[in-house]
């Protein structure tokens, strides 16, 4: 049963990843927003936000690292949306392939995608400036805490992919998930905002994550965020596996 599984999944995973190399376009308009943020906050903002921080361009990277996984994971609701929409998945099922193949291929082929845009947000910094003393594990660490997010918001993302109405309806989730950056420390610290504010910021998602990143980043001990972040990250990854595919059964029955 699991080699039939590795097997199923490894094709569809293939057929996926065709797709995206011919319409490399979705990279490229995945990475273009956040490069187009890092742009402007660096040297339109950068100089009147005050972060205690020697580089703002590298205080700032992992919030946009964060908002690139946020836009590539749209794609995965919106490739699942046309693939349901064209029947394909009910073809799938009339072979003798593993079920849960289909959707971990658009999952898997999510980590690829997002992956390549994230080495390219990299890069981009580097040009701009951002450098880090970072040893291998911290960056293994790294690495590992956007993959877990980049799984975890995936999971999500098939969710609207399966029910939506329409194809505006599948990527219109992502909305809220791109804007939730700008309320956290990924831009500025959040002793800078209004109470009631600063209470939702220091308690959402995006910071301790952001934090754990930039901890490492600077090689500061992450403290109590690392934790946070993986409890965030974990708890939103088993929820919406379940609420995914108890959606997908229902979809296929």
């Amino acid at each position: 049963m699991t080699a039939h599984f590795i097997g199923d999944t490894g094709t569809l995973l293939g057929r996926s990843l065709r797709h995206v190399s011919r319409s490399l376009d979705t990279i490229v308009t995945t990475a273009i927003m956040p490069i187009a943020f890092m742009l402007l906050f660096v040297y339109v903002f950068g100089g009147a936000i005050d972060t205690g921080s020697d580089s703002y361009v590298a205080y700032l990277l992992p919030g946009i690292l964060i908002m690139t996984i946020a836009s590539g994971v749209t794609y995965t609701a919106y490739r699942l949306f046309l693939d349901l929409r064209s029947g394909i998945l009910e073809r799938f099922q009339s072979m003798p392939i593993a079920r849960s193949a289909v959707l971990w291929a658009h999952v898997l082929t999510s980590l690829v995608a997002n992956l390549i845009s994230l080495v390219v947000v990299v890069g981009v910094a580097l040009v701009m400036g951002f450098r880090s003393g970072a040893g291998v594990l911290a960056w293994l660490a790294v690495l590992g805490s956007l993959l877990l997010f980049t799984l975890a918001l995936t999971w999500l993302a098939v969710i609207p992919g399966l029910t939506a109405k329409s194809v505006d309806g599948a990527s219109a989730f992502a909305y809220p998930l791109i804007l939730l950056p700008f309320v956290s420390s990924a831009f500025v610290p959040t002793g800078t905002m209004p109470g009631p504010v600063r209470a939702f910021a220091e308690h959402q998602p995006v910071t301790s994550i952001v934090n754990t990143i930039r901890d490492l980043f600077m090689q500061q001990p992450v403290g109590n965020d690392i934790w946070i972040a993986l409890a965030w990250c974990v708890g939103t990854l088993v929820v919406a596996y379940v609420v995914a595919t108890g959606a997908y059964r229902r979809k296929i029955s």
